[in-house]
């Protein structure tokens, strides 16, 4: 296998990497890796709603336009079977669900900050700018 280092394009100011092949893998990549805990449509309108508060069910479905509850449902499952939130049940009738981030989850938050960061700056460009998705 081959060693090397992943340098950055010219005149961007982040530090080299390390790789060990000369082509990653999405499971040898660590920005894919991530992107797959917080990647999607919805994933980081729920961590960000949940950030600020709207830790149910319903104040999520109806904070976040277009949302069915399915799948509302199965990103909430897919964030807790990856430890980003954690559910608790309380025993009330009816029964009351919360969601809270968890301290990986907490991890997350200074990446989720520098996308939001980045973005905002794109989002003030003027449309005609070279600006792709």
């Amino acid at each position: 296998m081959k060693t090397g280092v992943l340098k950055p394009a010219k005149g961007r100011e982040s530090a080299s990497v390390p790789v060990k092949s000369s082509t990653l893998g999405p499971d040898q990549c660590p920005v894919t890796f991530t992107v797959g805990f917080i990647g999607g449509k919805w994933k980081p309108v729920i961590i960000h709603l949940i950030r600020k508060g709207a830790n149910r069910f319903g104040v999520l479905q109806r904070a976040i336009d277009g949302i069915s509850k399915q799948m509302l449902t199965a990103q909430l499952r897919e964030l807790e079977n990856d430890g980003i939130l954690s559910r608790t049940i309380f025993p009330e009738i009816p029964p009351r669900v919360e969601y809270a981030i968890t301290p990986l989850g907490e991890s997350l938050l200074p990446v989720i900050d520098a996308m939001s960061k980045w973005g905002l700056k794109r989002m003030e460009e003027p449309r005609g700018s070279k600006r792709k998705r």
